[in-house]
């Protein structure tokens, strides 16, 4: 991902800095843009795996109250880039082979929500996007301005919703409420979250083989406190199918392994994201 495709900086000193630290000392940027900004994701052909009518996203960068400030919401965090370069290992498409039948995703923790309205973008009948965040009521109104913006309302809506609460609001539709694909960019850093995240993602998950989980978090997060979260998703009938190391702005990949967390340094963490696929054990 390069910050300068990714991002139109509109002179913003944060991302201004964000591009020196890569440039002058190799640090890779884990956060892009500030609240209040507008941020460009430019779709590149080939980049995604069906063609678009537009050629760009635009995302207003949520704020959020002052009490809200620890959602840390008000970035574009860099898993969240890295799912909407790589929507094609959601699967979905292995999903819609059976004419009229329709996907149902959800992103939690989705924050300016650029994956799901990526993929609301993609897919006009045989996909419906849930994207959801926090009840905070700028940062909801943002979200919802982004989707709107984007023109995928018939196809994306947005949830307010608290992790650990009814999921009333998330899965209230006819017929089958539960989703095919639960999806969360860099949302496991805060150990005291992740059991009613757990808890979230088990109501949610449609029962059934095919249903999937799909988790991506930077290495900033710390390996301790990921393999915590799989650790506690274990407890709760989930079994991880997969979990994969890759490279942010390069092609390699390696098995997850917490024991790397004492050779690594603030820069190497920086460079990673790990891809977690979790489904219902047999």
């Amino acid at each position: 991902i390069d910050l300068c495709e990714a991002v139109a900086l509109e002179d913003d000193p944060e991302d201004i800095l964000f591009a020196s630290l890569q440039n002058l000392y190799g640090f890779s940027p884990i956060t892009f843009s500030t609240a209040g900004s507008v941020f460009t994701y430019p779709i590149k052909p080939g980049r995604v795996p069906h063609p678009l009518p537009v050629t760009q996203i635009e995302l207003t960068i949520p704020d959020t109250e002052p009490s809200n400030w620890s959602l840390h919401a008000s970035s574009i965090w860099i898993s969240s880039l890295f799912i909407a370069d790589h929507l094609e290992e959601l699967q979905i498409d292995a999903m819609t082979g059976t004419e009229g039948t329709v996907v149902h995703v959800l992103e939690l923790g989705a924050g300016a929500g650029l994956p799901s309205i990526l993929l609301a973008s993609m897919y006009h009948r045989d996909v419906s996007v849930t994207v959801s965040d926090y009840p905070d009521d700028r940062l909801i109104r943002t979200l919802s301005h982004n989707v709107r913006r984007n023109r995928v309302s018939e196809r994306c809506r947005v949830v307010p919703y608290a992790w650990g609460t009814d999921t009333g609001a998330l899965v209230h539709r006819s017929g089958d409420a539960r989703f095919d694909i639960v999806f969360a960019a860099d949302t496991l850093w805060n150990p005291e979250l992740h059991a009613p995240l757990i808890d979230t993602l088990c109501t949610c998950l449609k029962p059934g083989p095919d249903s999937r989980i799909h988790l991506v978090a930077g290495l900033h997060t710390g390996r301790y406190t990921i393999q915590s979260f799989l650790d506690g998703t274990k407890l709760q009938g989930l079994v991880l199918q997969s979990a994969t190391e890759r490279e942010v702005d390069g092609t390699q990949s390696r098995p997850w392994d917490v024991s790397l967390a004492e050779g690594e340094d603030e820069r190497e963490r920086r460079r990673w994201v790990v891809w977690m696929i979790l489904k219902w054990e047999d």
